[in-house]
C-alpha cells in the first residue's frame, strides 16, 4: 500500500527502530577476554574521547590524572563533563543516553549511586540486556594477535559467543615494533626492520597462523593518511601488498581499510592524543584496480575524504564504503555523509558501525545513529513520493534491513 507523504517519517522511524543490526567493527570483546571486556560506568566515564574532553577544562599535569585509579579518574570525568557542566558533546550525551535506556538517573550528583545500580547486573546478563536493547544481531570485534592481553585469551582457549564475530588486525606490527618483533621471533617467525623478503614470508606465516587459529571472517587495518599504493618504501604498502593480498585471496577473506589515523599527536594524552590527517584516495583506487578478485571495505577518518572516497566507491563494485568513523560519529556530520552517499551509491553502503570499545556505548552509537538515518530516509522517501514513485512499507522493510544487516552478510558471504 502506497505511503501518504506525511505518514513517511513515522514509518520509517518506527522501521529503522526496530531494525535488526549487524555490527561491522568494534573494540569489543567477550567476557572470556577478562581485563580488555570493557563495561560498566568507570569504563564508559575512561572513554578516550571524554578524557581528552576532560583535559579541556582541567590545570592538573597529565602525569597526576594517569597516576590515578580507574574510579578516581571518572570521578574526576564526572565531576567536570556532568556534574560542573552541561553534558553537551556528543561522547557525554552518549554517556546520559545509556545511563537513560539502562534505568538509570543519568541526574544524580553522587556517581557511587550510578556504580550500585551497576551492581544489579553480572556482566553475562549486562550483555544480552545490551543486545536486547538495541535489536543487536551479532557485532565483528578486531583482533590483534600482537595485543600481548588479547594473544594470551586466543593461545589458553576461550570460551565462543557467536554474537562476537571474529576480524583479524594486522597493522599493530607497527604501532607496537618492539613487542612485535619480540613476538614473532619467540613464535618461531623472526623478522627485521627493514621487511626484507624473509621478514616479509615470516609475517604473512605469523597472520597465516593467527587466520587458522581465530577463523576471522576479514582482514582488517588502521592506515595513515600517508598511506600510499603501490610502493616500493611505505612499509604499510609492503605489508599489504605482500601479507595481507595473498591471505585475502587465497582464503577469500575481504580486506577493511580505516585510513586517516595520526597516532599519539600529544603524547601526553595516550590513548586519547590520537588525531587525524587527510588521506590519499588514489591507494584505494589503485587497490581496487589491481585486485579486482578482492573485496574491500573502506572508511576514512577526515571529512575532507568522504566526497571523493564516495566517488571511488562508484568507481568500483569490489568496494563498499562503510560507517561513521571516529572523528566523524557525529550526528551533524553522519547526517551530512549519509545523505552524500545515498545520492550518489542508492542502496549499495553500510551505513553506520559503532566503534565501540565499551559494551554500554553500543546503546548510544546505535540510538543516535538510528535517528539520524531515520530523518535521512525520511526526507529521501519523500523526494520519492514527489517525483512520482510509489513508496510502501514493504520497500522501506527491505531497504531499511539491507543498510542495517544485509550489506554486511551480502559483502561477507564465501
Amino acid at each position: 500500500m502506497t505511503l501518504l507523504a506525511k505518514d513517511i517519517p513515522s514509518t520509517v522511524g518506527k522501521i529503522v527502530g526496530e531494525a535488526r543490526v549487524v555490527d561491522f567493527h568494534t573494540h569489543l570483546f567477550t567476557p572470556c577476554h577478562g581485563s580488555i571486556c570493557w563495561w560498566g560506568i568507570d569504563d564508559l566515564l575512561n572513554y578516550h574521547y571524554l578524557i581528552a574532553e576532560t583535559f579541556r577544562y582541567l590545570s592538573v599535569p597529565h602525569e597526576k590524572f594517569w597516576a590515578l585509579s580507574k574510579p578516581q579518574q571518572a570521578d574526576l570525568i564526572w565531576k567536570t563533563l556532568f556534574v560542573d557542566r552541561t553534558p553537551m558533546s556528543e561522547a557525554a550525551r552518549g554517556v546520559v543516553t545509556c545511563l537513560s535506556r539502562l534505568g538509570a538517573d543519568p541526574n544524580v550528583r553522587d556517581l557511587n549511586k550510578i556504580r550500585a545500580f551497576y551492581k544489579s547486573f553480572t556482566l553475562r546478563q549486562f550483555i544480552d540486556r545490551i543486545f536486547g536493547l538495541t535489536n543487536l544481531e551479532y557485532l565483528y570485534m578486531t583482533n590483534d594477535p600482537l595485543d600481548p592481553d588479547e594473544r594470551e585469551v586466543w593461545l589458553k582457549g576461550h570460551e565462543d559467543d557467536p554474537r562476537f564475530r571474529k576480524a583479524l588486525r594486522v597493522d599493530n606490527f607497527f604501532r607496537n615494533a618492539e613487542f612485535s618483533q619480540k613476538t614473532l621471533k619467540s613464535d618461531g617467525f623472526p623478522v627485521e626492520k627493514t621487511l626484507n623478503p624473509k621478514s616479509i614470508k615470516n609475517l604473512r606465516k605469523f597472520f597465516e597462523k593467527w587466520c587458522d587459529l581465530i577463523q576471522p571472517e576479514y582482514i582488517a587495518a588502521s592506515l595513515p593518511p600517508d598511506f600510499t599504493y603501490p610502493s616500493k618504501t611505505n612499509p604499510y604498502a609492503k605489508m599489504i601488498g605482500q601479507v595481507v593480498l595473498p591471505i585475502a585471496r587465497e582464503r577469500n577473506l575481504p580486506v577493511a581499510l580505516m585510513i586517516g589515523v595520526r597516532r599519539l599527536v600529544n603524547p601526553l594524552l595516550k590513548s586519547a592524543g590520537d588525531s587525524i590527517g587527510r588521506a590519499d584516495i588514489h591507494a584505494v583506487e589503485n587497490l581496487c584496480l589491481e585486485n579486482p578478485d578482492i573485496r574491500f571495505f573502506c572508511t576514512m577518518l577526515a571529512r575532507e575524504n568522504q566526497h571523493e572516497l564516495c566517488i571511488t566507491s562508484r568507481k568500483f563494485r569490489n568496494l563498499t564504503l562503510f560507517g561513521c568513523w571516529w572523528f566523524v560519529n557525529n550526528p551533524s556530520l553522519i547526517e551530512e555523509i549519509t545523505k552524500m552517499r545515498l545520492e550518489l551509491l542508492g542502496l549499495s553502503f553500510i551505513p553506520q558501525h559503532s566503534d565501540c570499545r565499551i559494551i554500554d556505548q553500543l546503546l548510544y552509537k546505535w540510538d543516535h545513529s538510528r535517528i539520524v538515518l531515520s530523518k535521512v530516509l525520511a526526507e529521501k522517501y519523500a523526494d520519492l513520493a514527489n517525483s512520482g514513485c510509489d513508496v510502501t512499507e514493504e520497500r522501506i522493510r527491505i531497504d531499511v534491513g539491507n543498510l542495517l544487516a544485509g550489506n554486511v552478510k551480502e559483502g561477507l558471504k564465501r
